[in-house]
């Protein structure tokens, strides 16, 4: 790669920055956000040097319409996160501002060729757009339920004793009783957001309805994995993308955030928490590794293995989720050798494919799936 681009997005705005290999900044450009400055961005970037490789951070947002144009025009786009722009920024530079963000970016491309494509398919940004909304519809409803906690302790204090939550029908109804004829001002404002969380119930409801459909066109098998629900499998889709823009496991392991960072010294050999990559990702497979600890036997076999060699129980679970990462890329892998056919043995990661031969059939057997869930321990480190 001779130059790497970086673009950072606002609503209204585009910065770009153009560096060469060792980071040094060869120009700076700002451009409005609609067609118009699309196109003068598009010659701009042919006018830098070949080969070439652009990074953009906010790829799904204000980004997302000048991505789809350079894809279109066959550049190579890449998806750079907030948190690496981040990093490079505070490490190189002092002080912040649109163009100091997108040499940060382009930083950040020039340095990391295992950066994942800006590529998606419309059911994976569906599958993505309906997360989100779920998620904020559940961070909604948790917002009212504790002011209508802070309100009933007041108003009723002991009333968690027959009101367990606020979720369920039964309950905001056993809720709105113990309020009798109260007609004071905190009374009325609490039924009033009783029927609030009623709303959005059905709202989540919907949506988990929806997720439901959209994960059955995936036709993955995500779900087969312990501890990986319609919910999880959903969001692991839609952070991910398209596998085909992810290059090995090692890479996905970078996305994810599940990579170990070393972090020794002397004879002191260890590895730290790894804070970059895709932190949706890192939580989806956090849960799962949690959920595999409490209910999975060789989950917990793993655990113990782990710690009798010398690791913290934060460090093995860190090692669980390493495995898991594996895992996880393997049925993504097996998904698209559904859908479009192509065989393990043709993807770069031809070690990974050669010790996932199982999956070519078009379903994962159970045995499989939990051999997949706690992999070799020498291939995790």
């Amino acid at each position: 790669m001779q130059v790497a681009i970086g673009i950072d997005t606002h609503k209204g705005s585009l910065a770009a920055a153009a560096v060469d290999a060792l980071g040094r900044v060869l120009g700076i450009r700002e451009f409005t956000n609609d067609p118009t400055g699309h196109r003068s961005l598009l010659r701009w970037v042919t006018e830098q040097a070949q080969p070439r490789r652009i990074g953009i951070e906010g790829s799904l947002s204000y980004g997302s319409a000048a991505a789809r144009m350079l894809l279109g025009h066959a550049e190579d786009v890449r998806e750079v996160a907030a948190l690496l722009t981040h990093q490079e920024r505070r490490r190189r530079a002092k002080g912040k501002s649109d163009p100091v963000d997108a040499v940060a970016i382009a930083r950040v491309v020039a340095a990391d060729e295992t950066l994942p494509s800006a590529r998606r398919t419309t059911l994976l940004t569906d599958l993505k757009l309906l997360v989100d909304y779920r998620d904020q519809l559940v961070h909604a409803r948790t917002q009212v339920a504790n002011r209508v906690h802070a309100d009933l302790v007041i108003i009723r204090p002991g009333y968690e004793q027959v009101v367990p939550n606020l979720r369920a029908k039964r309950h905001v109804a056993k809720a709105r009783s113990l309020l009798g004829r109260d007609r004071s001002v905190q009374a009325e404002l609490v039924r009033r957001r009783l029927g609030e969380i009623l709303r959005l119930e059905a709202e989540i409801a919907q949506a988990d309805r929806r997720l439901a459909d959209k994960l059955a066109e995936a036709d993955t098998t995500l779900t087969q994995i312990p501890g990986v629900g319609p919910f999880i499998a959903a969001k692991i889709l839609g952070e991910v993308g398209e596998i085909s823009r992810i290059r090995s496991k090692a890479s996905f392991a970078m996305l994810s955030g599940t990579a170990p960072l070393i972090a020794s010294s002397g004879q002191t050999h260890r590895h730290r928490l790894n804070r970059r990559g895709n932190r949706q990702l890192n939580w989806a497979l956090h849960y799962v590794a949690l959920v595999q600890s409490r209910t999975s036997a060789e989950a917990k076999a793993y655990l113990v293995r782990q710690r009798e060699a010398g690791k913290s129980h934060k460090e093995a679970m860190r090692c669980l989720k390493r495995h898991l990462s594996n895992v996880v890329y393997r049925h993504l892998l097996l998904g698209r050798v559904r859908q479009v056919g192509v065989s393990p043995q043709r993807h770069p990661d031809r070690q990974l494919a050669a010790t996932s031969s199982p999956l070519t059939s078009s379903v994962a057997s159970p045995s499989m799936t939990s051999s997949l869930a706690l992999a070799s321990d020498s291939a995790l480190m």
